[in-house]
């Protein structure tokens, strides 16, 4: 397959593509556009973004047929003798996506291309070429020529490789190689909208260094031949989410993430994360999220082993790598464990349903985040495999531990590029092999669990335990900061923005009870116009004075009482007396 993509129409955000197919038979030909996008897991590209298709057959157009039933399916009638199927249209990206701007371009290959039914994904060879705006530095795992400043012809990869490597390029570039002697080197990718955010210090380049050698210490073998870590440090171009590839990984951070990383403390594992799945969640796999086409469905059961687990080592590995330091790396497993702990959702839904959330959730805002549930895997995925490493820990007297897993379980031949499955009972049976337990029914526990004291298991085991303390921690605030809200989901539980507006409310909370909910204005507090501090001290003075609202909704207004007595509330871990501290010591430096 020939594929030319244009990302040159920066007014307008539109992708122009010309492809070409060779025919493989008459008759009817279907082609199919990529919906189910990997690492989503979940079938979020959209067809309505694909815009002005004409095709033609050996130079002559010819009409399609959309399929009645599956809209991402074109019908093509080839004649007898034909040789080449020539395709022309555009990819009309969202305009807050800002996916093609002046200074900077992000090229996502599954959303620019249709391609044959009846083919894996893995088979089909593709020769593509990328034309870019002038003066953009690009950044990508494929390798290309260039014939002049603009134009990139990219060697002829499989239509699956093309997918896994999206191409970021920007005007303002800097690439960093953190080891320049070895066989599979990893750099630093970095990509800004000014200039000035590009610097990065030699100490956060040596913690970067560190977090590089901590992961192969852990996991072995590199499964990839060479890895970008891309990074854009942008505030238009969603920061803050990464996505996971084989030998690079999309990091979309805040501008401000390379010259003041103190003040990006919930940000400080995300290229970790995106790291640890080259080993798991791309050269190995669970076997139902798995898929030879972009356009079968896959499940998402052990969503809890691909993001839960890597979400795990992305917390431990950015400790040992110094990225964040002891108490840093503490707060934020208490903010992981708080919030597992204050998802009533767990009464109805457990952590296995919540696998799910990924197809029949992506897009669709919740309005009841803890009672809904969504993609609990993550943070409770943290305390599952805290309480994994602290068993296996615990039943060999601390000889093994999780990485003795991750070693043996996610071992890869070095730049094999092939993907192996997993299934449940393949961790079952390498758990068993590292230490003798019914692990099948260890897992369960936490995954069909309705009780929040299995959910919180690990910290116990570990020698830790949650509290709440009046003062938030540096990390906690950040995160406020963040999300732009004040979070009072420990105290009255809601949150709510500088202007008063209710951002969220925790189901069956006290604020829940006195009849609020999300989108509902608060006006004044206790009689005075409402400002965060006045709505902080009278949350903190609850115990001898009840907390009156004024609120607005729909144009109405009227008081209301919380039903709450106590204090300010922000999530701490603490040491529980007279145990073995099991968390600490999986912290340090391997």
């Amino acid at each position: 397959m020939g594929l030319d993509v244009q990302a040159v129409d920066t007014d307008h955000q539109v992708f122009s593509v010309h492809e070409t197919i060779p025919v493989q038979q008459a008759g009817d030909t279907v082609l199919l556009y990529p919906q189910w996008e990997t690492a989503s897991h979940a079938p979020t590209a959209s067809i309505a973004d694909l815009a002005g298709l004409v095709v033609q057959v050996d130079g002559a157009r010819i009409d399609w047929t959309r399929d009645p039933v599956n809209m991402y399916a074109f019908h093509l009638d080839v004649p007898k003798g034909a040789h080449t199927i020539t395709l022309d249209f555009q990819f009309l990206a969202a305009a807050n996506a800002n996916l093609l701007r002046p200074e900077m371009v992000v090229v996502p290959w599954q959303r620019v291309l249709l391609y044959p039914a009846g083919w894996y994904v893995r088979d089909l060879p593709v020769a593509a070429t990328l034309v870019l705006p002038p003066a953009l530095t690009p950044f990508t795992s494929l390798a290309f020529t260039r014939s002049d400043d603009r134009t990139l012809h990219f060697q002829p990869v499989s239509l699956e490789q093309l997918v896994d490597a999206p191409v970021y390029a920007g005007s303002h570039a800097r690439r960093i190689v953190l080891d320049p002697q070895a066989a599979q080197p990893v750099a630093l990718d970095l990509l800004a909208d000014h200039a000035s955010d590009l610097a990065m210090s030699p100490a956060e380049v040596a913690h970067m260094q560190a977090l590089l050698a901590q992961t192969l210490q852990t996991f072995g073998a590199a499964p990839y031949r060479h890895y970008d870590a891309i990074i854009s440090l942008s505030d238009v171009l969603s920061p803050g989410g990464g996505t996971e590839h084989l030998q690079e990984g999309e990091n979309n951070l805040p501008a401000g993430y390379a010259d003041d990383p103190a003040s990006q403390l919930n940000n400080r594992d995300l290229i970790a994360h995106e790291l640890v799945h080259a080993w798991n969640g791309r050269a190995h796999e669970p076997a139902d999220l798995w898929s030879p086409t972009y356009n079968q469905p896959v499940g998402g059961s052990l969503l809890w082993v691909y993001e839960g687990q890597t979400e795990f080592w992305g917390r431990v590995l950015a400790a040992r790598a110094g990225l964040r330091n002891t108490q840093e790396t503490l707060d934020k497993l208490a903010l992981d464990a708080a919030l597992v702990a204050h998802h009533s959702g767990r009464a109805w839904k457990n952590l296995q349903d919540s696998t799910n959330d990924a197809i029949y959730m992506a897009g669709h805002r919740v309005a009841w985040r803890d009672w809904q549930r969504r993609e609990d895997y993550y943070p409770e995925g943290v305390l599952l495999w805290l309480d994994v490493d602290a068993h296996l820990r615990e039943l060999s007297h601390d000889a093994r531990g999780l990485d003795d897993f991750a070693r043996r379980f996610f071992a890869s031949p070095a730049g094999g590029l092939l993907t192996q499955t997993y299934r449940f009972e393949d961790i079952c049976s390498n758990l068993n092999t590292l230490a003798a337990d019914d692990w099948a029914q260890f897992l369960q526990r936490h995954l069909r669990s309705h009780d929040e004291r299995d959910a919180l298991a690990g910290l116990a085991r570990a020698g830790w335990k949650l509290i709440y303390t009046e003062v938030p921690t540096e990390t906690f605030r950040q995160d406020e900061a963040e999300a732009g809200v004040s979070n009072l989901d420990y105290s009255i539980g809601l949150q709510i923005d500088e202007r008063g507006r209710v951002a969220s409310v925790a189901w069956d909370g006290p604020a829940f009870r006195a009849g609020l909910a999300p989108g509902a204005r608060v006006t004044a507090v206790n009689g005075q116009a409402f400002t965060i501090p006045a709505l902080l001290a009278a949350v903190q003075a609850s115990a001898s004075k009840p907390v009156r609202l004024q609120v607005t909704k729909d144009d109405n207004a009227h008081e209301l009482s919380i039903p709450y007595q106590g204090s300010l509330q922000y999530p701490h871990l603490e040491r529980i007396a007279g145990t073995v501290d099991r968390l600490l010591p999986l912290l340090q430096a391997r």
